[in-house]
This record gives C-alpha cells, sequence and structure tokens, in this order.
C-alpha cells in the first residue's frame, strides 16, 4: 500500500461549530489515509477591556480545557486517538508554529470561528492561515 502524503493532520479548534465540523473532516481523512490527527486550541492573548489579565488568562485555558475535551470525545469516537495540545498567544502564528514543530503535512480548518466582531478584529483565520501555511490546507465549509 502506498504512503499518504498527510501523515500527521494539524487541526486548530476553537470551539465553534465550523472547527467541529473540520474536525469531523480531518477524522474521516485520518481513517482513509492511516494519518496522525494533532488538535490544538490557541487562546488568543487579546486583553478585553473590563477584565484582569490572570483572570482573562484563566478563562481562556478553562474553555481551551472543555473544548479540547470535546475535541477529543468526537475524535475518540470517529476511532481516531489524537495529540492535544494547548497553546497562548497569536492564534495563526502558533498554528503555523505548531505546524512547523510538528511536521504536518496538512491542516484542516473550519472557514468559520466564534463571531463577526472578532472576525473583524482578528481577520478571518482561515484566510490568514491560507497564507502564511507551511503545508497544505483544507478549508471545511
Amino acid at each position: 500500500m502506498r504512503r499518504s502524503v498527510y501523515l500527521k493532520i494539524l487541526v486548530p479548534i476553537d470551539g465553534s461549530e465550523f472547527s467541529f465540523k473540520a474536525l469531523l473532516h480531518a477524522c474521516e481523512l485520518a481513517k482513509l489515509l492511516n494519518s496522525k490527527i494533532l488538535i490544538v486550541y490557541v487562546a488568543e492573548k487579546l486583553l478585553p477591556v473590563n477584565l484582569d489579565r490572570k483572570e482573562y488568562s484563566e478563562i481562556l485555558r478553562k474553555f481551551g480545557k472543555k473544548t479540547l475535551e470535546k475535541a477529543t470525545k468526537i475524535s475518540l469516537d470517529k476511532g481516531v486517538e489524537p495529540k492535544i495540545i494547548q497553546l497562548e498567544g497569536n492564534v495563526v502564528n502558533e498554528i503555523v508554529k505548531c505546524a512547523k514543530k510538528e511536521k504536518c503535512n496538512l491542516i484542516v480548518v473550519g472557514q468559520k470561528g466564534f463571531g463577526k466582531t472578532l472576525r473583524f478584529l482578528l481577520g478571518s483565520i482561515s484566510n490568514k492561515l491560507a497564507n502564511k501555511s507551511p503545508c497544505s490546507i483544507l478549508i471545511v465549509k
């Protein structure tokens, strides 16, 4: 059997419907191609006006943990055992660094994430990843 070019698939998760849809696609690909899946959650370092930095970081960490737990359950239910990574910083930069460090061959990302306001402030994460990614990228609609 010929070995797939997509040995490691990175799936950024933000808790949105689109990110979980991307995860489902990635799980199907991983099973078909006998690939490994890495699920990454990045807590953005933007600080809302009314929150203390420490309090805000703790909220993001807790949300990230719950999101990764849900993503792990989805993956395991689909028959794929994922590697889980939780990071903090600029979302796009951290995903790109992670893809390089882990030698990923494919990033599977949802077309949209949370909210119009955040998208306005940050720009489209999937669009930025498409321009900066060190590997192929699949944008799931």
